[in-house]
């Protein structure tokens, strides 16, 4: 029955559609010159989604809606309001894209992919969950390959699809092995069910490893990872930026979810597995960004790494462990989202991706190189930025879980990350131009560009400093889970 609750549940939904059909109805109307308006219509409508969502569209105690489909509650609102900031910020970048910020099919794919990861936030049955991630990855399938004349992007457009499907694939098999032994498809009645039931620990444990084949690619973690390098460095950049922070960010939405939810009895074993995967995975994404001389390349490993901090949150199996996860996403999204966005930035006046090129940036644009500073220290996890809360805080659960050898791993490999990301630093602020003659060659930031990375930059220094509202609503929204 379709009533105000259910309407509320899916608020951001339906007005995402109706941006998108805002978006149809007036993108034929303009000339080819102006079409690139189509990106303050999309990033000015994602915002006005967020202000109505927070003003009238807050949830109160968890309930389910539509058949028990999609649950309402805190986790799930947090995530849509991140996805939605994140799609925004993404607009904002698209806009100067000379290749892809004049389409308006660009921006409707972007959110089409918006809507399936609202839905991965807030599914609460696997047919549902299954859905929502195909609706999110075929959308990314297409923009990743969409610079057709330029063969990286078809390149990153194909592998990402043909790993994608094939991951999807398996994991589809083990959603249907869940609902064959446990009779339901609803993940808060797997819990009883799985528990109740005369299930073996290997054959749990086999449905997981087919779940993390297909979650672990979303979220590229090792051995999954293979694919984002590839295709972070052939895909439009602003899509890269967006890969890499809300697509992550909503496959970590699943995986808690679901795993905290769906397997808590099972716990000591899957809470192992994940631990060796987190270590594997920040060892493996730190040691192959240091060699790396693409900044956009570097940027998929560390963008690797840092899933390996987010599992330990995740390996806590706590409501701090749980409530650091959303944190650190959250901080995450707003730091590698300026991160992405300034190499746009650079890469549209230079035309290189380049370590190398960026040398003389700080006087280029001595506040573009302060931006970079920035992004590169809070990913790096230096205070007084969000990813040195956010570290200290995943930090904390697991040695509270009792991890603190995957802990000492996590500092250990934070110190690799501090290495690379100020080797690039190095290139801004000490290397000089080869004919050292940066004030005829500024880096110019046209104005969606500094509207976008401003609120970045200020958003990394705001969950940095003022972290305890944000961490409050994390915390807020890891209650759902327990």
């Amino acid at each position: 029955m379709f009533n105000s609750t259910t309407f509320l549940a899916i608020l951001p939904e339906i007005l995402i559609l109706v941006v998108a059909m805002l978006i149809l109805v007036a993108e034929p109307f303009w000339k080819a010159e102006q079409r690139r308006n189509v990106g303050w219509l999309t990033a000015g409508g994602l915002f006005a989604v967020m202000i109505i969502s927070l003003l009238f569209g807050r949830p109160g105690d968890p309930i389910t809606v539509l058949g028990g489909m999609v649950r309402f509650d805190w986790l799930g609102f947090f995530f849509k309001m991140l996805f939605l900031f994140a799609g925004a910020a993404t607009s904002l970048l698209l806009m100067d894209n000379d290749r892809v910020g004049h389409r308006g099919e660009a921006y409707l794919l972007l959110l089409a992919s918006l809507l399936g990861m609202d839905l991965m936030a807030a599914s609460a049955d696997l047919v549902m969950l299954y859905l929502a991630i195909e609706t999110t990855s075929i959308p990314l399938y297409i923009l990743s390959g969409f610079m057709l004349a330029d063969e990286h992007s078809t390149e990153a457009g194909f592998k990402y699809l043909l790993f994608g499907a094939m991951s999807s694939a398996v994991m589809l098999y083990g959603f249907s092995l869940l609902f064959g032994f446990a009779g339901t498809t609803n993940i808060y009645e797997l819990k009883t069910v799985l528990a109740a039931g005369p299930n073996t620990l290997v054959m749990v444990l086999g449905i997981i490893f087919l779940l993390l084949v297909g979650l672990g690619f979303k979220v590229s973690v090792v051995p999954f990872h293979f694919w984002a390098p590839d295709v972070y460095q052939g895909a439009p950049t602003p899509v890269a930026g967006f890969l890499s922070t809300a697509s992550k960010a909503a496959g970590f939405a699943v995986l808690t979810r679901l795993f905290f939810v769906a397997f808590p009895g099972f716990s000591q074993s899957w809470t192992l597995i994940f631990a060796v995967i987190a270590t594997v995975t920040m060892t493996v994404g730190n040691l192959l960004a240091l060699p790396q001389t693409n900044v956009k390349r570097l940027l998929a490993y560390s963008s690797i790494a840092h899933a390996g901090y987010v599992m330990i949150g995740v390996v806590s199996f706590s409501v701090l462990g749980a409530a650091s996860v959303v944190f650190y996403l959250a901080a995450y999204i707003v730091t590698n989202l300026l991160a992405f966005g300034i190499v746009m930035a650079v890469s549209r006046i230079i035309g290189s991706d380049d370590v190398k090129d960026y040398s003389g940036l700080s006087r280029r644009n001595p506040g573009l190189a302060l931006m970079m500073l920035a992004a590169f220290l809070s990913l790096a996890g230096m205070p007084p930025f969000g990813g040195f809360v956010a570290k200290v805080f995943v930090f904390a659960a697991g040695v509270q879980a009792g991890y603190v050898w995957l802990v000492i791993v996590g500092i250990l490999n934070s110190i690799i990350g501090v290495y690379y990301y100020l080797n690039v630093m190095k290139y801004v602020y000490l290397f000089r131009m080869p004919n050292e003659d940066e004030e005829k060659h500024p880096v110019p930031l046209t104005r969606p560009y500094t509207i976008a990375l401003v609120i970045l930059a200020l958003g990394v220094i705001l969950v940095g400093t003022l972290f305890a509202p944000w961490f409050s609503w994390s915390d807020m929204a890891a209650m759902n889970l327990f």
